[in-house]
C-alpha cells in the first residue's frame, strides 16, 4: 500500500496503564481511532515518560516493551508490543531537529514505553507499523516542545504519524482511586474548558503561556511532562494549525483523557 499523502498529528490522553486492557470510553475511541486514519508507514510517538534534557530518538531496529509502572495486575507485566523500529527515520528525525536548532540524539538500545505502547496497542493492535519514541525535555516549556514538532512537521506528507501522548489533565495526587466514576473535579473542568476553548480558537500564544494564564495550571499539571507532547503535536499540524476534539472523558475524578487532531 502506497504511503498516504496526508495525515493529521494527534494528541493523546494515555490514562492508567489499564487502557490497555480495560473496556472503557477512552479504549473504545482507541480502537476505532487507528481504523479511521489513512495507513501510516511510520508512527512517531512523543511519549511523556522517555524524558531527557535535550531531545532523544528511539533508533533501535527492534525496539523491546517497556513496562515503566508499578501496582498493576500481573497481566499487563506480561504484555508486549513487538512492533519494529525504523532506525533511518530515527536518524533523519534527529537530522530535521538539528537543523531546527534542536540538537538530538538517536539512541539505538531505547524501547517502547507505556504511553507509547498503551494507546498503540488499541490502535494497531497487530503491531504492524514501525514505531519510533521520541523524548520530552521536562525542563524545557511549550515554545520549545512547539518548535519540535514544527521541525516534524513535514514528515506527515511523507505517510508519517506524529503521535504526542500524554496527558490532558494529570495530577497522579489527586486522584480519587477508589472511585473510577468520581465526578469531574471543578478546578480539572475549568482548566480543561480553557484549554479547549484556546485550542478552539487556534490562539497559540495564549496556549503557550498556558502556565501563566491557565486556571489552575500548576494544580492540573504539578510537573509539565504530561503537557509537553500536545505542544509536539500542536506544532507538527502546521504553521497555522487547527484543532479537532476527537474525544472527552476523565476517570478517578481528574484525569482526562481528552484527544485531538491537528492540521
Amino acid at each position: 500500500m502506497d504511503a498516504p499523502s496526508h495525515l493529521p498529528s494527534l494528541f493523546l490522553s494515555h490514562g492508567s496503564p489499564m487502557l490497555a486492557v480495560q473496556d472503557s470510553p477512552a479504549g473504545r475511541f482507541l480502537d476505532g481511532l487507528g481504523r479511521q486514519l489513512p495507513w501510516p508507514k511510520a508512527i512517531v510517538v512523543a511519549s511523556a515518560h522517555f524524558m531527557t534534557e535535550r531531545p532523544m530518538v528511539g533508533g533501535h531496529l527492534q525496539p523491546h516493551t517497556v513496562h515503566d509502572f508499578g501496582g498493576f495486575p500481573a497481566p499487563l507485566y506480561e504484555i508486549r508490543y513487538p512492533a519494529p523500529g525504523a532506525p533511518d527515520l530515527a536518524i533523519d528525525i534527529a537530522e530535521r531537529l538539528a537543523v531546527a536548532g534542536l540538537p538530538a540524539r538517536v539512541r539505538e538500545n531505547h524501547g517502547l514505553d507505556h504511553g507509547v505502547w498503551v494507546p498503540l496497542r488499541r490502535m494497531y493492535p497487530d503491531a504492524d507499523v514501525p514505531v519510533v519514541p521520541l523524548s520530552v525535555m521536562p525542563h524545557g516549556d511549550a515554545a520549545q516542545h512547539f518548535a519540535l514538532g514544527r521541525a516534524l512537521a513535514p514528515l506527515r506528507d511523507e505517510g508519517v504519524l506524529i503521535v504526542g501522548s500524554g496527558g490532558f489533565v494529570h495530577n497522579l495526587g489527586d486522584l480519587d482511586w477508589q472511585h473510577p466514576d468520581a465526578p469531574f473535579a471543578p478546578w480539572a473542568s475549568e482548566f480543561a474548558q480553557w484549554m479547549h476553548e484556546q485550542l478552539d480558537a487556534g490562539d497559540i500564544d495564549a496556549l503557550l503561556d498556558w502556565q501563566a494564564r491557565a486556571p489552575h495550571a500548576h494544580h492540573a499539571h504539578p510537573t509539565v511532562e504530561h503537557l509537553m507532547p500536545l505542544f509536539v503535536a500542536l506544532g507538527a499540524g502546521g504553521s497555522a494549525p487547527t484543532a479537532r476534539t476527537l474525544h472527552r472523558s476523565h476517570e478517578f475524578g481528574s484525569l482526562a483523557l481528552d484527544a485531538f487532531a491537528f492540521e
